[in-house]
């Protein structure tokens, strides 16, 4: 853990939780959603950013294909 306020060692992953809170969460309706169901959604997102969803800083690959093109998959 950081020193509080030193946000260079938490910017990854505050820049994933904010694309995730704009790509996956903001801007839509979640009333009669049930946890389980948005559980689901969630999951459902998650192994489509992971398998499909292409980054410039890698390559423009998936971060499943990065792995792999490293050995690491």
């Amino acid at each position: 853990m950081s020193a509080k306020g030193c946000s260079p060692d938490n910017s990854a992953c505050e820049g994933f939780f904010g694309r995730l809170k704009n790509e996956f969460f903001h801007y839509r309706d979640w009333e009669g959603v049930t946890a389980e169901e948005f559980m689901g959604r969630l999951e459902a997102y998650l192994v489509y950013y992971r398998e499909e969803r292409i980054k410039k800083s890698l390559g423009w690959l998936s971060p499943m294909e990065y792995r792999r093109k490293l050995g690491y998959a």
